[in-house]
């Protein structure tokens, strides 16, 4: 009675079983506490110290993807990397020879973690998975809104690109690199705000479009 009891039991779990090895990873990184956060569906699995981007080599910030993956021998890159769809440019998750440098802003953007935690998420997660990078509650300015000029790529880039584009400066779409049509977006918002011909986003621009840290 005891062994059909407990098979019934089995046998009533194992959905449940199934659906939980179904959920999906996710991984949150929070730039301004230079932390890592695992979940699988709604549990925490891990979280991890980590390093981001410098002042002039900042962390994108928005929405992406694990596209690709490579691991080797150990590099700058520690021992293996999670590659990111990041559309201005090659970022990801990796390891680093330079473990003094976690838990500051010391990258080229990259997201660095030790070597040993950057191998066991590695192995967890799979190609796809999504990964939420933000700084703090300010969005995809992350915090700043620093001079841009042509031949800068940052999530900042797209945030200008997204609010010329609403007023109908911009026509193309986002993606987060100051190439020439954003020039000539630039370029004609400045002629019409009335503003010296500098070719840069600067403060004066910023207000004029009305873009803030919050958006």
């Amino acid at each position: 009675m005891r062994q059909l009891t407990a098979l019934l039991l089995v046998l009533t779990l194992l959905p449940c079983i199934a659906l939980a090895d179904k959920e999906p990873y996710m991984i949150h990184v929070d730039v301004e506490q230079k932390r890592l956060t695992l979940f699988r569906g709604d549990d925490i699995l891990r979280t991890y110290p980590i390093a981001t981007g410098a002042w002039d080599t900042p962390t994108p910030i928005g929405v992406f993807r694990i596209t690709h993956r490579f691991s080797g021998q150990m590099c700058g890159f520690g021992t293996c990397f999670l590659g990111l769809d990041v559309p201005w440019g090659d970022y990801g998750i990796h390891g680093t020879n330079k473990p003094e440098s976690i838990g500051g802003s010391t990258s080229h953007g990259c997201i660095r973690m030790h070597v040993e935690d950057a191998e066991e998420l590695y192995a967890l997660v799979p190609d796809g998975t999504i990964v939420v990078i933000e700084c703090g509650p300010w969005g995809e300015t992350g915090g700043s809104l620093r001079t841009l000029k042509n031949g800068d790529r940052s999530s900042l880039v797209r945030a200008v690109q997204r609010k010329l584009r609403s007023l109908g400066f911009y026509t193309r779409w986002p993606d987060g690199v100051f190439g020439q049509a954003t020039q000539a977006a630039v370029d004609k918002a400045r002629e019409h705000y009335g503003l010296a011909p500098t070719g840069e986003v600067d403060w004066a621009l910023y207000m004029a479009i009305g873009l803030t840290i919050f958006e």
